[in-house]
C-alpha cells in the first residue's frame, strides 16, 4: 500500500476533507508512526474556520496534534533505538531548529506546532521527528495517550508552572471543556483548596462536580461575587484560569483576585484584555500572565502520573470515531454534540 488516508485542511480554499495521499517517507532524524489515535481539539475547529492560521504559511496541512501510535519503521541517523512497535505519544510541536536560540539550544522563538505548521496525525501514518517521540507504557491506551499532548498537558502546564499553585490555594477555572475539566482535575491534584468551576452550561458544571472541583457556578448568577467570597473565606482567589478565551471571563476572573492573586490566561483569543477595576487590581497587586502550550517534560510527566493511577484520563474520552468521519467529529466538537470532552479519531 503506497496511499493513504488524511484529514487535509487546504488553507487556499478554506475547505477540509478526508482524502487518499501517499504514506510520507521518514527522512535522516524521523520516524514514521502508524497512528492508533488522535484527538479532535477546539483548535482544530479555529484551524478549519479560519480563527487560527499557521506560523508559516502553506496550501495545506494534515490536522491532528494530539496524537499515539506504534513507530513502523524508521529513518536513517537516529540517535535513539526505535524499534518497530514501540508505542509512542508524539509531543504536539517541536522547535524549528534554525533560530539563533534553538542554535544556542535555549528555548525556541517561535516553536512548530504539529498539524498546524506542519503535516499532523488526523492520518493512518504520521512522519515524527525523534525528538518529539515519548514512550508510552503497555498499559496507557492509545487514546488516553494521545490526549495528554495539549489537553492535558497545556491545562497542567498553566496549573503547576505558570499558575504555580500550591496546597491550600484557592483556585477557580472559568470554562469546564476539554481543557478546563483537566485543569480543576490537575488543580486538585496539585492540592488546590477549593477548586471553583465557573461555566454557563448546567451540563459542564455537572461534570466539573465529577471531575473533582468543590463548587460550580454559573458566571451569570446574581449572586455570583458573593459566592466566590464565601467559599474562599472572603480572601477571593489565589490563581484564577481562563479556559474559554472570553473578554468577559477575563473581567470576572480579574475582579474575583484576592492579593497577590493571579490571572492564567489559557484560553486564545484575538480579542484586547482590558481589565476595568485598574486601581483595585493595582492595589491587590494582581497579576496577568499569559500561557501557550506546554513543554516536552509535562507530557513526560503527565505520562507516569496516568500510568501510575495518579490521573485518570477514561472520563475524558467522549466517545471514539472512525479516521473517515473526521469532518464529523469537528461538527459534533463545534456543535457540543453530545456535550464532548474529547472525541478520538481511530485510523
Amino acid at each position: 500500500m503506497s496511499t493513504m488516508l488524511a484529514g487535509r485542511l487546504h488553507f487556499d480554499t478554506g475547505t477540509f476533507a478526508v482524502e487518499e495521499v501517499p504514506i510520507p517517507v521518514p527522512g535522516p532524524g524521523e520516524v514514521l508512526i502508524e497512528v492508533k489515535a488522535a484527538g479532535v481539539c477546539l483548535s482544530d475547529v479555529h484551524l478549519i474556520d479560519g480563527t487560527i492560521r499557521p506560523f508559516r504559511p502553506r496550501e495545506a496541512v494534515t490536522l491532528g496534534h494530539e496524537v499515539s501510535g506504534v513507530v513502523h519503521s524508521c529513518g536513517p541517523g537516529l540517535a535513539g533505538e526505535w524499534a518497530p512497535g514501540t508505542r509512542v505519544a508524539l509531543q504536539a510541536g517541536q522547535a524549528c531548529g534554525t533560530c539563533e536560540d534553538c542554535v544556542r539550544r535555549r528555548p525556541c522563538r517561535q516553536p512548530l506546532t504539529r498539524g498546524v505548521d506542519y503535516d499532523g496525525g488526523w492520518a493512518q501514518y504520521a512522519i515524527a521527528r525523534e525528538d518529539t517521540l515519548a514512550r508510552i507504557p503497555d498499559t496507557l491506551p492509545f487514546d488516553q495517550a494521545a490526549i495528554i499532548p495539549d489537553a492535558v498537558s497545556t491545562p497542567y502546564a498553566a496549573v503547576v508552572e505558570t499558575g504555580g499553585v500550591r496546597p491550600a490555594q484557592s483556585v477557580g477555572v472559568w470554562g469546564a471543556g476539554g481543557l478546563g475539566v483537566h485543569g480543576i482535575r490537575l488543580a486538585r491534584l496539585a492540592g488546590a483548596e477549593p477548586v471553583i468551576a465557573i461555566d454557563p452550561l448546567a451540563t459542564a458544571r455537572d461534570r466539573a462536580l465529577a471531575a473533582g472541583a468543590d463548587l460550580a457556578l454559573d458566571p451569570t448568577d446574581a449572586g455570583f461575587a458573593e459566592a466566590v467570597a464565601r467559599a474562599t473565606g472572603g480572601r477571593g482567589l489565589d490563581v484564577a484560569f481562563d479556559f474559554a478565551g472570553v473578554p468577559a471571563v477575563r473581567e470576572q476572573a480579574a475582579a474575583a483576585l484576592g492579593r497577590d492573586g493571579v490571572l492564567v490566561l489559557a484560553g486564545l483569543t484575538p480579542h484586547p484584555l482590558t481589565i476595568t477595576g485598574g486601581t483595585r487590581f493595582s492595589y491587590l497587586r494582581n497579576q496577568v500572565r499569559g500561557h501557550y502550550g506546554s513543554r516536552p517534560e509535562h507530557v513526560e510527566q503527565l505520562i507516569r502520573l496516568t500510568s501510575a493511577g495518579r490521573l485518570d484520563l477514561a472520563p475524558s474520552i467522549t466517545a471514539h470515531l472512525p479516521l473517515a468521519e473526521a469532518a464529523e467529529a469537528v461538527a459534533r466538537l463545534e456543535k457540543k454534540i453530545g456535550d464532548p470532552i474529547r472525541l478520538v479519531l481511530v485510523p
